[in-house]
C-alpha cells in the first residue's frame, strides 16, 4: 500500500474526515514530517478546491500541544482530570483485566461501547469496533443521535437514502434549502445553488432562524419548530386544489395520490397557517412557485427530524417531488441523503455473526443517563470513542451524574481532554484521520475516497482498528478477523454485490485513483426498493409498524408550560463539541449566544447583547442575548455546543430531552421548551 508518511516534505491527497456531507478532497502541505497547511484538491470534482474554516485550520489542531500523548489512569475523582501516565501494556491489561471480572460476576452486557462519527472514516467508525464488541458479547448501542428519523422516514417514501445527483443541482430553476444552515453545514451546496442562481435560479429557505442560509436567500420563510410536516401538508393542499400536481407522474411513480389528495383537504390554507406562522398569502405564493418553477429541488435538513415528529416530517416533505412530478428533471427532486448509493458490505464490515447471544439488549445512545442511573442490570463499564456524550448526549445533566458513578468502569479513546475523558478511569490517545488508512463514502455527493497516512501517528496514539486489535489480543480473542489488516477491511467492505453502484470499486483502484464515483442514474424511469417500487405516498409498511399510513401532523410534546420552544442549533466554526476546544475557532465563533424575536425582549426588558439566563426542569445555560427579527416570537436558538469554560455556564445540552422522536429512535434536541430571563 502507498503511504506519505516516511516522506518529510510534498503534497499529499487526502480527504477530510469531519461528519458532514460535503466530504472534501484535501491536498496536505507536509514540511520536516508535519502538516503545515491544508488546502482543498481543486481536482475533486464536487469540492473543487473549496473548504471551510474547520477544515482550513486543522494542522492547528492536528499539532496542538494539548493532544493527549500516551495513555493515562486516573489519580483523581470522577470529573476531576487528575490523570498519571502509563504504558500501553498497563492500560490494556487494566481494561481487560477489569472486563474479564464483570463478565464472571456480571455478564458481558455489563459492558457498554459509546461512540459515534466523530471521525466518518468507515473503517475508524463501523469497523474493528464492532467486531471487538460482538465478539465480547457488550450491550448493543442503537447509533441514532443524528439522522435516523430522518433516514428512516425517507425510506417509507423513497426506499431509502437516495436523491438527485448534486452535481444535477446546477439546472435548478427553484431551490429550496428546508431546515438545513446549508452555508455552515453544506457549503458546496451553496456553491451549486450560487451557480444556478447566475442562471436565473431562485433560493428559497424554510427555517426557524434567519442564519447564513437564510441571509442568502431570495426569499426566507420563517416557520415556527416542529411543523414543518403542516407546511408540507398545506403545500400538498394547495397543490391538489389548484390542479397543479403532476396526474401523469403519480399515477406511473406513486402509490397512494388518490387517498393523499382526499386526506390533505384537512390541511388547508388558513389551519396551517395557525400551527406554522407562515402566512396565508406565503403559502399560496411558495405552492405557485414550486409548481410553475421546473426543475425544482428540496435540500431536506437535519434539522428538522431533531423533534418529537421528526421521521414524518422528513417523510412528508420527501412527498412534494412526487406530486409536481420533478424526479423526471434534471436537476429536480430533493436529497435529504444519499448515502445508499455509496453502500458498502456492513455485515462484511462489522461481522455481527460474531455476537453469540442474538437477543442482546440494545441501548438508544440518545438516553444514555437513563442507561448509567436506572438501567437494571445496570451498565458497568462504559468505553467512549469518537464522541463526547458529556457534551453531545441529550439531558446533558443526567447524564454526567451517570459518568460520576464510582462504580462505573469508564475508558475514553480519543485526541483531546475532552469533559467525557474527565470522568474516565483510563485515557486512550487517538490517532487524527491524517495518521490512519481508512475509506470514506459520503452522504451527499456520489464519491467514495480512500485515505492513507499522511503523518506519523502523534506520540505514542493509535487508531481505532490497532486499538480494537490489542484489546481483543488481551482478551484472548484468536478469531483471524480480529487481526484483519485496513487493507483487508476495506476489500471487505467494498465486496457488496447488494451495491450495484459500486460494484466497479475496488480497493486496489482507490489506492490508484485516491477517489472514485458510483456509477449512478435517474432514479425515474426505474423501480424504487419501497415494497411497492414506486414511491409511496401511503405506506403500508408504516401502517405495519404502527405510524400513519398517510403523511399526518402530529404536534410536537409540551414538555412543560415555559414560553420558549428551544433550539440548540450548530454553529458556524464547530462541529458538534469537535473545534468547541481549539483556541483558533473559539476565537471565531467568539462566544456562546441566544437569539430572541425583540417582541420577546421588549417583554421581558431584555437588551441585545445582555447576558441572560435560560432554564428548565432540567439545567440552566448563561448566553449571549442577540435580539432582532431572526427568530419568531416564541422561539429562542442557541448556536454551537460549546466547550467547558471555567465560571462559563454554557452546556446546552443540559437543557435538551431524551425522548426519542416518532421514527428510528432519534433524538429530539429541538422539542424542548425553556425560560429566557434577565439576571439579577
Amino acid at each position: 500500500m502507498t503511504s506519505f508518511v516516511h516522506e518529510r516534505n510534498g503534497v499529499f491527497p487526502s480527504v477530510c474526515s469531519l461528519d458532514c456531507p460535503d466530504q472534501c478532497g484535501l491536498l496536505v502541505h507536509k514540511k520536516d514530517g508535519k502538516i503545515v497547511k491544508v488546502e482543498g484538491d481543486p481536482e475533486h470534482p464536487v469540492t473543487k478546491g473549496n473548504i471551510c474554516n474547520k477544515v482550513r485550520h486543522m494542522a492547528e489542531r492536528i499539532h496542538d500541544e494539548n493532544r493527549l500523548k500516551y495513555p493515562l489512569k486516573r489519580i483523581g475523582h470522577k470529573g476531576e482530570g487528575k490523570f498519571e501516565r502509563i504504558s500501553w501494556e498497563e492500560a490494556i491489561h487494566t481494561i481487560t483485566s477489569h472486563w474479564k471480572e464483570l463478565i464472571q460476576t456480571d455478564g458481558p452486557e455489563s459492558i457498554l461501547p459509546y461512540s459515534f462519527y466523530g471521525n466518518m472514516g468507515n473503517l475508524t467508525a463501523e469497523g474493528m469496533d464492532r467486531r471487538f464488541f460482538h465478539r465480547l458479547g457488550a450491550s448493543l448501542l442503537d447509533r441514532t443521535i443524528c439522522q435516523s428519523a430522518g433516514t428512516v422516514g425517507y425510506k417509507y417514501t423513497m426506499g431509502g437514502s437516495f436523491g438527485i445527483d448534486p452535481e444535477d443541482t446546477i439546472h435548478s430553476k427553484l431551490i429550496i434549502f428546508w431546515g438545513v444552515n446549508a452555508v455552515s453545514t453544506n457549503m458546496h451546496q451553496v456553491a451549486l445553488a450560487q451557480k444556478a442562481r447566475k442562471n436565473g435560479a431562485k433560493i428559497v429557505v424554510i427555517d426557524v432562524h434567519k442564519n447564513q442560509t437564510g441571509r442568502l436567500a431570495d426569499w426566507f420563510i420563517p416557520i415556527l419548530p416542529g411543523t414543518d410536516t403542516a407546511l408540507a401538508l398545506g403545500l400538498m393542499h394547495i397543490l391538489f386544489a389548484e390542479n397543479m400536481a403532476n396526474d401523469a407522474f403519480l399515477e406511473e411513480y406513486t402509490v397512494g395520490h388518490q387517498e393523499l389528495r382526499e386526506h390533505v383537504k384537512q390541511y388547508d390554507p388558513a389551519t396551517v397557517s395557525g400551527i406554522t406562522g407562515v402566512p396565508v398569502d406565503d403559502l399560496y405564493k411558495l405552492a405557485k412557485m414550486y409548481s410553475e418553477t421546473s426543475p425544482s429541488y428540496i435540500r431536506i435538513g437535519n434539522g428538522i427530524q431533531h423533534h418529537d415528529n421528526g421521521g414524518m416530517a422528513i417523510r412528508t416533505i420527501a412527498c412534494l417531488p412526487a406530486i409536481t412530478g420533478q424526479w423526471l428533471e434534471k436537476g429536480g427532486g430533493a436529497i435529504k441523503g444519499n448515502s445508499s448509493y455509496l453502500a458498502h458490505n456492513a455485515e462484511k464490515l462489522q461481522r455481527p455473526d460474531l455476537l453469540q447471544n442474538k437477543n442482546t439488549r440494545v441501548i438508544n445512545m440518545n438516553q444514555l443517563g437513563k442507561a448509567l442511573l436506572e438501567l437494571d442490570p445496570p451498565v458497568k463499564s462504559l468505553f467512549v470513542y469518537s464522541c463526547n456524550p458529556a457534551v453531545v448526549a441529550p439531558e446533558g445533566n443526567m447524564v454526567r451524574r451517570g459518568l460520576e458513578r464510582e462504580d462505573l468502569f469508564i475508558v475514553v479513546h480519543d485526541l483531546f481532554m475532552t469533559e467525557t475523558a474527565k470522568y474516565a478511569d483510563i485515557i486512550l490517545p487517538a490517532t487524527s484521520a491524517f495518521e490512519n488508512t481508512d475509506f470514506y463514502t459520503s452522504y451527499w455527493h456520489h464519491f467514495i475516497q480512500l485515505q492513507q497516512p499522511v503523518i506519523e501517528p502523534y506520540e505514542e496514539s493509535k487508531s481505532n482498528v490497532e486499538m480494537f486489535r490489542l484489546l481483543a489480543e488481551g482478551m484472548g480473542f484468536d478469531e483471524p478477523t480480529l487481526k484483519a489488516t485496513e487493507a483487508e477491511l476495506i476489500a471487505e467492505a467494498l465486496d457488496h454485490p447488494e451495491n450495484p453502484y459500486i460494484s466497479h470499486i475496488t480497493y486496489e483502484d482507490l489506492v490508484e485513483k485516491q477517489y472514485l464515483k458510483a456509477a449512478v442514474k435517474p432514479l425515474f424511469p426505474g423501480k424504487l426498493a419501497t415494497p411497492s417500487g414506486k414511491i409511496e405516498l401511503y405506506s403500508e409498511k408504516m401502517v405495519q409498524d404502527g405510524q400513519p399510513g398517510l403523511p399526518t401532523y402530529i404536534p410536537i410534546i409540551k414538555d412543560s408550560d415555559l414560553p420558549f420552544l428551544f433550539i440548540p442549533a450548530p454553529n458556524h466554526n464547530f462541529l458538534n463539541s469537535t473545534f468547541s476546544n481549539n483556541e483558533k475557532h473559539v476565537s471565531l465563533e467568539k462566544e456562546a449566544k441566544i437569539h430572541i424575536n425583540q417582541e420577546d425582549a421588549h417583554r421581558l426588558n431584555i437588551e441585545d447583547g445582555e447576558v441572560v439566563r435560560v432554564w428548565n426542569h432540567r439545567g440552566e445555560c448563561e448566553l449571549k442575548a442577540v435580539v432582532g427579527e431572526n427568530v419568531l416570537p416564541g422561539v429562542a436558538v442557541s448556536q454551537g455546543l460549546w466547550a467547558d469554560a471555567p465560571g462559563k455556564k454554557q452546556h446546552v445540552n443540559s437543557l435538551t430531552p431524551d425522548r426519542l422522536s416518532d421514527i428510528g429512535g432519534g433524538a429530539t434536541f429541538f422539542s424542548g421548551r425553556v425560560q429566557v430571563e434577565k439576571i439579577r
